[in-house]
């Protein structure tokens, strides 16, 4: 197994215990220094040839610090030891102005300090593999997909990213972090012949925390080829008809509905209003820990950093919290939030779900969403066994346009492909669809989630939170599932 190089040395560590040692004589009461390398590389194609290729790379460090009981930020992209003292100063200057504005002081829940390395497993660098190969793989997909008569245009993408993480604290812990992540995408559009029409599919590969393999074992070319034929047969496909049927969604739409319905909503910030400006609240508020039906019996979801794959699995989160997997919605009822060390005794939890995460060494860590997942159910069950308790209803797969409230209250949400269901079979395919509910509604009406064994994950590389604006890297895996009388809508007739 091949294992991703860091490119930093022990001078870095050498660093870093300078500013502990700086934050302590300016009288910190806690202090942590992240020092991060963060690489990227993209490559864009359109049908035969190449749009662009890019690399991107950055490298610096950012201190927290606790003085006088309130927090002090600061960073820099010059990572030496005039620079470390300068930057230091200026983080317990930021805490001390802070100090004279608080109500109440900072308290962080408890930790083990640890000392570790932790990398993702991963078999092929994908820094390490040579760019005509992702190019010869990306215009491959294109010919795949324009294969299908009636399929005009294809646009692929491969996004490799990795970060390096250096972490210290006065606590002591010593951490180092190599965190590996890949992402091929396209999507075909279909014209009709006389031009007055197209229809669109999206890829079903979805970004992963694994290496250059995963786009060597996904089926890129057999999904190219069935997105090409399906963005065709959606141009003589039925619009739906407007009204209440059952639903049946596949793990390749269902990461959207968790990461919007559940995700964003179980953020304990969001819940006590301190993140409103980007993407609003929630009404899940503390008064409903413990108390709220979510959902109904067979829904159990997860915070989980540890999952296999996951975007956002890492050893330990930014905070130095070794990562771990906790319930959010247990059997229906809701029973967890995400929370940050400092967010947890807010809520009186003795320790932090090791949510902490920050996008850059420039920026301050933030409570940011673990792998947030549906539990497969116990009892064996597969697709076909869902769609044969339907009379009319509706499967969906991929993820396509959404809406949510700034509460996460209501919601309507696309895909990518539709089918019907009639008298307990897949029929034809559908187009113009969505649907609407509200969230405690929608999962209330979950009556059957498939086994283990149809368990995937899907997810966002890019999920966006506060301002400035930091991207965080999640995943949400289910298994499929079924849903009793949703509405649907026609959006053609919407508009």
């Amino acid at each position: 197994m091949t294992q991703p190089s860091s490119g930093l040395t022990g001078d870095a560590w050498k660093l870093a215990e300078r500013a502990l040692d700086a934050a302590l004589r300016l009288g910190a009461t806690y202090a942590d220094i992240r020092i991060n390398r963060h690489r990227s590389n993209v490559v864009a194609t359109r049908e035969e040839r190449v749009l662009h290729i890019s690399d991107n790379e950055s490298f610096g460090f950012g201190v927290r610090v606790i003085v006088d009981g309130s927090w002090g930020f600061a960073s820099s992209a010059r990572v030496d030891i005039a620079e470390i003292d300068r930057v230091v100063t200026d983080a317990a200057t930021i805490a001390r102005a802070v100090a004279a504005l608080r109500t109440t002081p900072v308290v962080l829940a408890p930790t083990a300090s640890y000392t570790d390395q932790w990398r993702t497993p991963i078999e092929i660098d994908p820094f390490s593999v040579p760019i005509e190969e992702k190019v010869d793989l990306l215009l491959a997909v294109n010919r795949e997909a324009l294969r299908a008569p009636g399929a005009r245009f294809c646009r692929s993408h491969l996004f490799s990213a990795s970060e390096h993480k250096l972490f210290a604290s006065t606590e002591g812990s010593r951490i180092e972090q190599e965190i590996v992540r890949i992402w091929p995408s396209f999507d075909v559009t279909a014209v009709s012949d006389d031009g007055t029409d197209f229809q669109s599919r999206t890829g079903f590969c979805m970004p992963t925390g694994q290496g250059f393999e995963y786009c060597r074992s996904y089926p890129l070319l057999e999904d190219a080829r069935r997105a090409g034929e399906d963005a065709v047969e959606k141009l003589k496909s039925p619009a739906i008809e407007p009204g209440r049927r059952d639903l049946v969604l596949l793990p390749s739409h269902m990461w959207l509905v968790l990461h919007e319905s559940i995700g964003h909503a179980t953020e304990l910030d969001r819940a006590l209003g301190f993140e409103a400006n980007f993407a609003g609240t929630s009404f899940v508020t503390v008064d409903k820990l413990g108390a709220l039906q979510y959902g109904s019996e067979h829904v159990t979801v997860v915070g989980d950093r540890t999952e296999p794959n996951g975007l956002a699995t890492v050893g330990y989160d930014d905070e130095g919290v070794r990562a771990m997997r906790f319930d959010i919605i247990r059997d229906g009822r809701f029973v967890g939030y995400q929370t940050t060390r400092e967010q947890a005794p807010w809520i009186g939890d003795g320790e932090s779900h090791a949510c902490a995460y920050a996008d850059s060494y420039g920026h301050v860590p933030m409570q940011r969403m673990p792998n947030v997942s549906l539990m497969p159910g116990s009892a064996p069950m597969s697709v076909d066994d869902l769609v044969a308790g339907i009379d009319d209803g509706v499967l969906i797969a991929g993820d396509g346009s959404w809406s949510i409230d700034q509460q996460r209250r209501n919601f309507q949400f696309g895909g990518q492909t539709f089918h019907r269901i009639q008298n307990g079979k897949v029929t034809h395919m559908l187009r113009d669809v969505a649907y609407q509910s509200t969230t405690t509604e929608f999962w209330s009406s979950c009556d059957a989630v498939c086994s283990q064994e149809h368990y995937e994950l899907g997810g966002s590389y890019f999920c966006g939170k506060a301002q400035p604006e930091q991207v965080a890297p999640v995943s949400h895996g289910s298994a499929p599932a079924r849903f009793r009388s949703v509405n649907f809508i026609n959006t053609k007739q919407q508009v």
